[in-house]
């Protein structure tokens, strides 16, 4: 009986390692862009920030007042405008401690530069470098805020922003800002639970319905009062 010999088909054998490398290599790669998607990215190394939590800590009183703001909502805006120098009134007479959570929920809005997160950043790196005058740089960001649906201030605009409002501008902060060092950390900060958008108030750890009433949204909600 004659016997048939089996011929090797290496090319079908070529075909599916090369399948193979592709499918490992395709798994790498999502690999990768998950963890970027969720990399928070360098931490500012500051006192006066939580490098879990993200928030920015201005004054020490026995009373904590949070807040959570996006740079390009205009309703953290008129936040701002409304109760923002009875807020800056209490941290400076020692009846609370202010913590800014900066968010980045309204990138969408500013035709495509990413301002909410590049003015986040640019805060982190002023609190970072100059706790002292940082509380001042924000209350400037709302000044000066832009509108929805533009570009927002450029980056060169936020250094003149910082420096007018006292900052001691040196090369590295300059050099922070223009690199958004602290964007991806600003990214992955989230609202608490509970919350349904900006901007979000707690008083003593309790959600507080925003109403731009400082004595019935805050001081009517202090202990120490």
């Amino acid at each position: 009986m004659a016997t048939a010999t089996r011929k090797t088909n290496w090319f079908a054998i070529w075909i599916s390692v090369g399948v193979v490398v592709v499918l490992v290599g395709l798994v790498a790669v999502v690999a990768v862009l998950n963890s970027r998607a969720t990399d928070p990215g360098p931490a500012p190394a500051a006192s006066g920030i939580n490098r879990e939590t993200g928030a920015i800590t201005f004054g020490k009183g026995p009373d904590k007042v949070s807040t959570y703001v996006d740079f390009m909502c205009p309703y953290c805006g008129q936040f701002e405008e409304a109760e923002g120098k009875t807020i800056s009134g209490l941290v400076d007479d020692g009846s609370i401690t202010l913590e800014v959570h900066p968010v980045t929920i309204l990138d969408r809005l500013s035709q495509g530069t990413e301002y909410s997160s590049r003015a986040a950043s640019a805060m982190y790196a002023v609190a970072e470098a100059d706790p002292g005058n940082a509380y001042a740089f924000f209350r400037a960001l709302y000044d000066n805020q832009p509108k929805e649906q533009t570009p927002g201030l450029t980056d060169d605009e936020l250094i003149s922003l910082a420096k007018d409002s006292g900052v001691k501008m040196t090369a590295k902060l300059e050099k922070a800002i223009k690199d958004h060092e602290y964007k991806s950390f600003a990214q992955s900060q989230e609202l608490p639970e509970g919350a349904t958008g900006t901007p979000t108030l707690l008083v003593n750890d309790q959600i507080v319905p925003v109403t731009y009433d400082a004595q019935k949204d805050i001081v009517a909600n202090l202990t120490s009062r």
